[in-house]
């Protein structure tokens, strides 16, 4: 069992590998300036909450220590 579902990972890898990445490349070209500034924001926001967390943990973590 183990087996095919490692079969399967690795034929699905190919299949990715064959066919490519264009779904992120084509909404890009078919955005306007304002919608690609408003995904790099939702991003950049994202990004800085995760960073916050993550920080927060550490200092969290550092003061039962």
């Amino acid at each position: 069992m183990e087996h095919m579902a490692r079969l399967s990972r690795e034929l699905l890898r190919q299949a990715m590998a064959v066919m490519g990445s264009k779904g992120g490349k084509r909404s890009l070209e078919t955005m306007t300036a304002e919608e690609r500034s408003a995904r790099a924001k939702k991003a950049a926001t994202a990004a800085a909450k995760k960073r916050t967390a993550e920080r927060l943990a550490r200092e969290r973590q550092a003061k039962r220590k």
